[in-house]
């Protein structure tokens, strides 16, 4: 007989006995069922970091704040704005004509969060590398962060480079590299085959000491836009399968990666969570005045949330997908600047994804 099983018949004889207090068998009862399932304490702890911080900082509202945004792009009457902007996201250089959007601040409910300083980030993560990891979305926040910093230092020693799917940002100042690892299904395509239980890749990720990663939007892709010609699964191939399944087998290949590569005492990982599409977005200026408590939870988002359950590592959920799906305006709809039409997925910087990095500050504290 487990002594798990033991202990518990022995609290049931205590309660039926009333000798003990309701505290105390409540306890002893947790500690029962840790011991007869081992797993139940870990999972239950995994889902208290990833569903929300100390105060819930991902339930609130949008509130109008006159002293947004953080920085503003580089341009000719902006000459020390941000460099690091990509055109797709600059849409004040590309005719934005409304800047409304651009004023206002997440407001948790229970508690206020801390205003995000380049200087304090700096000092903080002094000599460290943190890398995004993922697709276009990855590279919105990258990009983001690195503006919100560069706000603060702007006459730093700064070191700019794309290459490949490896971009970065060094303060050298302050010994802090800000990477992008472009990867938009965080498992491995090779050949044109998309593999649901391989992550080669993964060991360009390794002795980072931040990691955050995202995946999703390029999962339902078809057609020549999907990046892959046929998906392999335990050394089978397949032309297609249900896009949310296939995303579950290739997230799962990456929580079991970060349980047996990630060093905790090295490396912090986030996932970014699911960032909303809106598909008619062209015209909006004002975000929703509804409560994150009254969006709707996707069932992507409800795939990320369970597998993320399972890591026996430490992982902390960006819970971005609430807060966003409230920001119908802050895409940037036709002022993108890649001529490709209305882009309801992306975000415009300065925008929302300074809201995400101001989470994960929040988080690095």
């Amino acid at each position: 007989m487990k002594p798990g099983f033991i202990f518990f018949l022995f609290i049931i004889t205590l309660c039926t006995q009333q000798m003990v207090k309701f505290n105390f068998i409540f306890e002893a009862l947790f500690l029962a069922l840790i011991l007869l399932f081992p797993d139940f304490g870990a999972s239950l702890n995994n889902i208290n970091i990833i569903k929300a911080d100390k105060c819930s900082l991902y339930q609130g509202k949008w509130a109008f704040d006159p002293t947004y945004p953080f920085y503003q792009p580089k341009s000719t009457a902006q000459p020390n704005g941000c460099p690091f902007i990509d055109p797709e996201f600059d849409c004040l250089k590309f005719g934005r004509p409304d800047t409304a959007y651009l004023k206002f601040a997440w407001q948790p409910d229970a508690c206020s969060m801390r205003r995000f300083n380049g200087l304090d980030f700096l000092n903080r993560w002094r000599g460290k590398k943190i890398m995004f990891v993922g697709d276009s979305l990855s590279l919105n926040q990258w990009q983001s962060l690195a503006c919100m910093i560069h706000a603060f230092v702007q006459n730093s020693k700064i070191v700019y480079n794309r290459q490949g799917t490896l971009s970065s940002v060094t303060f050298q100042d302050y010994g802090v590299t800000l990477l992008y690892y472009r990867s938009t299904y965080l498992v491995d395509i090779i050949g044109g085959v998309l593999k649901l239980d391989s992550i080669l890749q993964g060991k360009d990720w390794m002795g980072m000491n931040v990691l955050i990663f995202n995946s999703w939007h390029w999962w339902i892709h078809t057609g020549s836009a999907q990046g892959w010609k046929t998906m392999e699964y335990r050394g089978k191939q397949v032309t297609d399968m249900d896009r949310h399944t296939a995303f579950r087998i290739g997230l799962t290949t990456w929580a079991q990666w970060v349980d047996r590569y990630v060093d905790p005492t090295v490396t912090k990982v986030f996932f970014q969570g699911i960032s909303p599409s809106h598909y008619k977005c062209n015209g909006q200026q004002q975000p929703s005045a509804a409560s994150a408590s009254q969006a709707n939870v996707p069932q992507e988002a409800k795939i990320v949330y369970e597998v993320l359950g399972t890591i026996k590592k430490p992982v902390t959920l960006l819970d971005i997908t609430a807060m966003s799906q409230l920001r119908i305006d802050a895409h940037p709809s036709v002022y993108g600047g890649t001529g490709a039409g209305v882009d309801c997925s992306h975000w415009c910087l300065p925008g929302l994804p300074d809201t995400w990095n101001q989470l994960l500050y929040a988080s690095l504290q």
